[in-house]
């Protein structure tokens, strides 16, 4: 069985799966094979959406039902909970809508925000318009970054695209960290 045909298959659960576990990776990569032309760029888009919706959704209930359980205890332990506890003390609509955005705050915000009195049916409403942005954000991406290697470099194999597209999101990740490390902010102690 071939590639193409693997993704043809289950590229969708793939990048659904992607999505809900890992993130922005799994929704850029849904627009470079999009661009190919192995999935259309809207079953693409709305299976990143659909796993972002339901990851954080579970993240959500986590922090509301199952708060005493280990590994959410474990998570509710990371630095990064005073932050996102702050951000949505302040911003309480804007940072729910906003948090799949911020670096370093992705897994934790929804289970903050499900230990909070935050009414179910707000985050729902939120989850899903913030999803459905975030989706198409970051599988357009993919989309024109599939686009500008052709482009660029001719139509590659596939998995020359898939191999530079995975380089590409691990070098902005790094950055990010990178970046993370440098500047006191979000998810790090403050500078005294």
């Amino acid at each position: 069985m071939s590639i193409e045909l693997l993704i043809e298959n289950y590229g969708l659960l793939a990048i659904f799966l992607g999505t809900a576990f890992e993130g922005e990776t799994a929704a850029f990569l849904g627009g470079v094979i999009s661009h190919r032309g192995l999935l259309t760029y809207w079953a693409a888009s709305m299976a990143a959406a659909g796993g972002s919706f339901a990851g954080d959704q579970m993240w959500f209930f986590a922090g509301r039902y199952a708060s005493h359980w280990g590994f959410v205890r474990r998570l509710m332990e990371k630095p990064a909970l005073a932050r996102a506890t702050q951000l949505l003390e302040k911003y309480p609509t804007g940072f729910i809508f906003a948090f799949r955005f911020l670096v370093g705050l992705r897994t934790i915000s929804p289970i903050v925000i499900g230990t909070t009195r935050i009414p179910t049916r707000k985050f729902l409403v939120l989850n899903i318009a913030a999803a459905l942005v975030w989706g198409q954000l970051f599988t357009a991406l993919g989309y024109i970054f599939g686009h500008g290697i052709q482009q660029m470099l001719g139509r590659l194999p596939l998995h020359h695209h898939l191999l530079i597209a995975l380089g590409a999101a691990a070098i902005v990740a790094g950055a990010a960290l990178a970046f993370r490390k440098m500047k006191p902010g979000i998810g790090s102690p403050r500078a005294p």
